[in-house]
């Protein structure tokens, strides 16, 4: 059997299968140079405390790898380190960096069901697929009319590295999540001489309200049902809100917060909002920095056909990581197990998902 993708997901499906005595029956390829997944590409300014609760993989946790007062590390070189004590620790059988370009089925009755084309000409063959591949690799910009003409700069989430590379410029933040906020204030707060703006398709819900298990079971369970519908998957935040913080309050009481309905076109040098009552209203920026999300990077099973009429990928299993239309190939980090701890949660049904399919004649 094979893996792809040593984030998270991919980790913990490797340490359940362990679990299950199949420690011998599977290969995990990633892509990466080295353990850590998508955390070692993150911005160098984002530490633990603030990368929305980095959560512990099964069976040795995060302060065990890296010590109680580990709040203020750079994300991006503690949870590689993290992982990295992680697959030596339990043995996990990791091969990287390796490059999956497609995967296709074999001929019926083939009991390796799947060929999958690797870098540099190399191939191999499967009898069942553990996709954890995540969503960083395919950063996402909604088109707006007049994208292409905008002379300035443009950038997402996925390319930022620190708030002084936007010091005296006029920069205009498009999102609604986490990251947004975050990086909005950090830019606003850090970076000599800027001008901040913000905007977004929906304004953000804030809330004072502790978030509880049962906030967080209700939020995954309307994501799982978009997914067994078959539907595109909505985030987990979407549903939630954003917990206030006091950082976010502090960034409302001077003015960084002050949110703007989404712009309607994109001129050579800003935004427009395009008014049917009244004259059209134009911000000129020097960046446009898109905080817009991530699609699934599941390019490399195009072949497979997995799509429904929909959009989404149709899933079923105990917590949605299995696709309907072929129960040899499962989905972690897709739909509701998209975040940490669902990531683990899903890594423990897939496991399961296997051994259940080996004992099957």
């Amino acid at each position: 059997m094979l893996i792809i993708g040593g984030g998270q997901a991919g980790l913990s499906a490797a340490y359940f299968l362990h679990r299950h005595g199949l420690g011998d029956r599977y290969l995990l390829v990633d892509h990466s140079p080295g353990p850590g997944g998508a955390w070692q590409f993150r911005w160098p300014t984002l530490t633990l405390a603030a990368a929305n609760r980095v959560h512990d993989l099964p069976g040795y946790g995060l302060q065990d790898a890296l010590g109680t007062d580990c709040d203020e590390l750079p994300a991006a070189s503690s949870v590689p380190k993290y992982f990295g004590d992680y697959e030596q620790r339990f043995g996990l059988h990791v091969r990287r960096p390796v490059d999956v370009r497609s995967v296709r089925r074999n001929p019926p009755g083939d009991a390796l069901r799947y060929h999958v084309a690797l870098g540099g000409g190399a191939g191999m063959t499967t009898s069942t697929i553990i996709n954890a591949t995540g969503t960083w690799d395919r950063p996402f910009v909604p088109y707006v009319s007049g994208i292409d003409t905008f002379r300035g700069r443009q950038l997402h989430t996925h390319d930022y590295r620190r708030p002084e590379d936007f010091a005296g410029q006029r920069v205009l933040i498009v999102g609604a999540g986490i990251s947004a906020i975050q990086l909005l204030i950090e830019i606003a707060r850090k970076a000599p001489g800027v001008e901040t703006f913000w905007c977004s398709r929906r304004e953000p819900v804030f809330t004072d309200d502790p978030f509880t298990p049962e906030q967080g079971r209700a939020a995954v369970a309307k994501v799982e049902q978009r997914v067994r519908a078959g539907l595109p998957p909505a985030s987990v935040v979407s549903v939630t809100g954003l917990h206030n913080t006091p950082s976010i309050n502090a960034a409302r009481a001077d003015g960084i917060l002050a949110w703007r309905p989404m712009f309607t076109a994109i001129t050579e040098t800003g935004v427009l909002w395009e008014c049917a009552d009244g004259p059209d209203e134009e911000l000129a920026v020097d960046t446009i920095f898109w905080n817009t999300g991530f699609r699934s990077s599941l390019d490399h099973l195009a072949p497979l056909r997995l799509r429904a009429p929909g959009g989404g990928i149709t899933m079923t299993g105990r917590l949605a990581t299995v696709v309907a239309d072929d129960p040899h190939v499962q989905l972690l980090g897709y739909g509701p197990s998209a975040s940490t701890i669902g990531a683990n949660r899903a890594g423990r049904a897939a496991a399961a998902h296997v051994a259940d399919l080996l004992d099957t004649p």
